[in-house]
């Protein structure tokens, strides 16, 4: 096994140390990369900034700036490598003041050499020992924060939540939530074909259509993510750096790089999934907070192109097509409607579409007939990813709409899809507000363990995207921010009337860690559980007070 190349830096104003110290050691051998050299501190440290060394050689005894100084300085900016102190026999005493910044040994003048290759390989091997470990570590952690990551993109990207993003950037490190993202929109040309295929193959043509997409870009991205927004759609998302939108020429460039993707992924998943699919393109940069809105705008923009294999860009027809963003309103308006169970809303929905496909047929009848089946095929889509469609009713609407040839048809079509959808809300029993109360009941009897979305979405019988939707709709809020607050107020609430601990009030709210508990108090009411304990109960709280202050809030 080739053991893992580190770096090294040699500090020295004798330039005849030098020289012997990059003759007679064997680094190569050693498997550490020499990065420079420089004559005093002041120079090595430039040094160092760039050049990141893993391990440093340094003489104490220097002009401009003593070995001391450089190594004070270096851990002062945050430098995590080794050091190595060269000292003459006189200056030991000094060289020992340098302990409490963390030098690794020191070695005498005139230098042992072979001493000096037993200390660096020493030094190598534990280097490389936490490097490994470190490896590993975030081997492990990438794959769940890869996860997570993906989970609240797709949460943002659907408007599922409003993420107080505030607070997800002091927990930890989610630098991503600060950056922004090109955003590419795939939708398969031939979804209706697919659609009607049973489970199974449909699981197989969306796994690997996904694999696609991950590695289409592979060769040009470093990183990217592909969600899966409903059957048949792929959302991809391209982090960049903050730097602002680009301007001007750069602008140009931008459009030109996210064409050539678009043309990039339509070709492998032609060439591996012998499908056709078309690309919606959001041409500017976009913050977190923004992204369900361009999803939506750039969805909208792609389904009504009726056009296949075609590539998109948002801003080349926003507004161009009045009838068919009102065309868009409606479709949105029956698919809420029907979400929410809102009889009145569905034939209010219904009664404006009636108007606007008579004059839509009036002026092109041929565009009546293909925004309509549009429609339908809208709808197919979003009641199968809410679960509002069982697959014997899909299958009577399919069959409806492989039928359906004029406009009358198709309305017809539309209507028939309604009635299934309502008859299997109907047959489950349970209104959306009957739902939302039973998720509410659950979560009370429940809030002192760790609940997700899942659990509530299985206990309720319907899927998670439903459960996500119905919950915002109902609440005008997450799930995530409903049960931190109903967490909060019971914590609130036994502060002020129980003699219970910190912690063990913490558990009771759902919080197994004391010093977890703490901070998101401390965020949800601007002071700590302590101090707001002892606001009500004056002189009861001077030990948990300690305490909080060990868990640094």
């Amino acid at each position: 096994m080739i053991a893992m190349k580190i770096k090294a830096m040699l500090v020295d104003d004798e330039i005849n140390i030098v020289r012997n110290l990059e003759k007679v050691i064997p680094w190569e051998a050693l498997n550490i990369e020499l990065i420079g050299t420089a004559a005093n501190g002041a120079k090595a440290l430039d040094l160092a900034r760039e050049g990141k060394p893993d391990l440093i050689l340094s003489d104490i005894r220097m002009p401009v700036m003593d070995g001391i100084e450089l190594l004070r300085q270096l851990r002062e900016s945050g430098y995590e490598g080794e050091i190595i102190m060269l000292t003459g026999f006189q200056e030991f005493d000094y060289a020992r003041s340098a302990v409490k910044y963390g030098a690794r040994d020191y070695i005498l003048k005139p230098i042992d050499y072979e001493e000096l290759q037993l200390v660096i390989e020493r030094t190598a091997a534990g280097i490389r020992e936490i490097k490994i470990n470190e490896l590993k570590e975030t081997a492990k952690w990438r794959e769940l924060s890869e996860l997570a990551y993906e989970k609240i993109l797709l949460d943002l990207l659907m408007d599922y939540t409003s993420f107080p993003l505030h607070r997800l950037r002091e927990e930890g490190d989610r630098s991503w939530l600060d950056q922004r993202y090109w955003m590419l929109l795939v939708d398969l040309d031939d979804y209706s074909q697919i659609a009607r295929q049973d489970e199974r193959e449909r699981k197989l043509v969306h796994f690997a259509v996904r694999n696609v997409l991950q590695d289409a870009l592979s060769s040009e991205l470093a990183e990217y993510a592909v969600l899966l927004t409903r059957e048949g759609e792929w959302c991809v998302l391209i982090p960049l750096p903050v730097t602002g939108p680009p301007k001007g020429a750069m602008a140009a460039t931008a459009t030109e790089r996210l064409r050539g993707w678009s043309e990039q992924v339509q070709q492998a998943v032609e060439r591996y999934v012998k499908l056709s699919v078309s690309v919606g393109v959001y041409p500017s940069p976009l913050a977190a907070e923004e992204l369900a809105d361009a999803y939506r705008k750039v969805q909208r923009g792609l389904q009504l192109s009726l056009e296949n294999r075609h590539i998109l860009i948002h801003e080349q027809t926003a507004g161009t097509d009045a009838t068919g963003s009102s065309f868009w309103a409606l479709a949105d308006g029956l698919a809420t409607g029907l979400t929410q169970g809102d009889s009145a809303k569905i034939e209010q929905t219904l009664e404006e579409l009636g108007r606007s496909i008579k004059e839509a047929g009036g002026h092109n009848s041929m565009r009546a007939e293909q925004m309509l089946h549009f429609l339908c095929l809208h709808l197919l889509r979003e009641m199968r990813s809410v679960g509002l469609l069982g697959s014997s009713q899909e299958q009577t609407v399919w069959a409806k709409l492989e039928d359906s040839l004029n406009v009358k048809e198709l309305v017809e079509c539309v209507h028939l899809l309604i009635r299934e959808c309502q008859q299997v809300s109907t047959g489950r029993r349970k209104s959306p507000e009957l739902l939302m109360a039973s998720a509410r009941e659950y979560i009370q009897k429940h809030v002192a363990r760790d609940l997700g979305v899942e659990e509530l979405a299985q206990h309720l019988g319907i899927s998670n995207s439903y459960f996500s939707l119905l919950f915002k709709q109902h609440h005008q809020e997450t799930f995530l921010e409903y049960l931190t607050r109903e967490r909060m107020e019971l914590a609130k609430s036994l502060l002020l009337h129980s003699d219970k601990s910190v912690t063990q009030i913490g558990k009771l709210a759902g919080y197994a860690e004391r010093r977890y508990f703490t901070k998101v108090f401390h965020k949800y009411e601007g002071m700590t559980p302590t101090e707001f304990r002892e606001r009500a109960k004056p002189g009861v709280a001077e030990l948990e007070t300690e305490e909080e202050v060990a868990d640094g809030v």
